[in-house]
């Protein structure tokens, strides 16, 4: 089944059809799925792959914002394909959006299963974050650069 979340929030294409396979820009994240995040018949649970995505987008957040950076929403979260025991994760994230104390986060999961090389894209979300200052209240996005 096909949810159509790139073509929804105005993207090009669907990590999974991506034909070229993942990005190639440098990941945000990489973990391996083990034993105690999965359920009875092998599967990992959604919650635990959420929050490896939620690092990475709050660390591309985090730098961008040149200090703490929250999670406000998850706009949008697509399961395409399921993550298994073993599956090495790869987490990407790309800053799609900045405002004057948001930033919003397009992450992609891709995994390897095994010793082999082939790559899956498994889920994509979007996800919001903001500036937070040693106050712990919104404060603004510095300018690039």
């Amino acid at each position: 089944m096909r949810y159509p979340l790139a073509s929804t929030l105005g993207f090009a294409m669907h990590a999974s059809d991506r034909p070229d396979g993942p990005p190639k820009t440098e990941p945000a994240l990489r973990a391996i799925a083990m034993p105690a995040d999965a359920n009875p018949y092998g599967d990992i649970f959604g919650g635990w792959l959420l929050s490896q995505m939620d690092l990475a987008g709050g660390a591309a957040a985090s730098r961008r914002a040149k200090g703490r950076a929250v999670t406000v929403a998850i706009t949008a979260m697509t399961f395409h394909r399921p993550v298994f025991i073993g599956d090495e994760v790869t987490c990407y994230a790309e800053i799609i959006k900045v405002g004057r104390t948001s930033i919003t986060v397009k992450v992609e999961s891709w995994v390897r299963r095994g010793i082999g090389e082939e790559q899956i894209a498994v889920t994509e979300g979007i996800f919001t974050y903001v500036a937070v200052g040693e106050d712990r209240r919104p404060c603004p996005v510095p300018p690039e650069g």
